[in-house]
């Protein structure tokens, strides 16, 4: 195991301490599924000693694509009661493993808005289809480039109930879309994201109060962009990662959840 993999299951580790392990039978496993001809590899996890229906939580991967951090983060979700499913945006086998790569597959989607939609929805059917869930209490989350497919999806007028994004990209192309947002919206940033600068925040703010939405933000001092994850740390290109506001925004999103879903 890398050092990456490690840092990752180290925090999940720390975020679980303490809760009753030996009473979870966390299941965790590649699902594959396509969006038209294009075949998609998602990642669907959940508490196998539970029982009964339950909440269902998209959980939308970063600009790297899905991979092991995402899937902890869906195991944390699965630990919590939730059935977790993490969607494949890119395509099968599609992982950059570069900065550089990242930008350029990542930017494929974000100027195409309608596929990316297109995508996001196929995870969204995915989750919905699931015997597990209760359609009546979806949610989708997302990091980063996942923050803006999960605002996205709830652009598209998607039946998801609740909406968080962690360090999300704001920008929207079409803000009349906003109005088409059937879930209640958390938005949890860093204060000193150089990707969200003030001017974007304002946009994104004007374009909320628009609309009848039930929406929060959530800023947090001192943290730049990719403040969720042990991974990040290179402060020339403002990602580092915050323990303090990672753990902050985790239990706000377990906050909402509960005001959303009930406990």
């Amino acid at each position: 195991m890398g050092r990456i993999g490690l840092l990752i299951v180290t925090a999940a580790l720390a975020f679980v301490a303490g809760a009753p392990l030996a009473q979870a039978r966390i299941v965790g496993k590649a699902v594959e599924y396509k969006d038209g001809d294009t075949v998609l590899e998602g990642y669907l996890a959940w508490d196998d000693a539970k029982a009964g229906k339950r909440p269902g939580v998209l959980v939308v991967h970063e600009w790297n694509g899905l991979g092991d951090y995402v899937k902890m983060r869906a195991q944390m979700l699965a630990r919590l009661g939730y059935v977790a499913f993490a969607p494949d945006i890119y395509g099968k086998g599609v992982r950059p493993a570069t900065m550089q790569a990242s930008a350029q597959e990542s930017s494929k989607y974000v100027k195409d808005r309608a596929l990316l939609r297109r995508r996001v929805r196929a995870g969204l059917d995915q989750l919905l289809a699931n015997p597990m869930v209760d359609k009546s209490k979806v949610a989708a989350i997302g990091y980063c480039f996942g923050g803006t497919t999960a605002l996205e999806l709830g652009r598209s007028g998607a039946p998801v109930a609740a909406i968080v994004t962690f360090h999300a990209g704001l920008s929207n192309p079409a803000p009349e879309d906003a109005k088409n947002i059937k879930a209640r919206v958390l938005v949890l940033q860093g204060a000193n994201d150089p990707y969200a600068k003030p001017a974007d925040v304002a946009k994104f703010e004007d374009e909320m109060r628009a609309t009848t939405v039930d929406w929060q933000f959530v800023s947090y001092g001192g943290a730049v962009h990719g403040f969720t994850n042990p991974a990040n740390h290179d402060p020339d290109h403002g990602l580092v990662y915050d323990e303090k506001a990672d753990k902050r925004s985790w239990q706000a999103m377990v906050d909402f959840f509960r005001e959303v879903f009930g406990k």
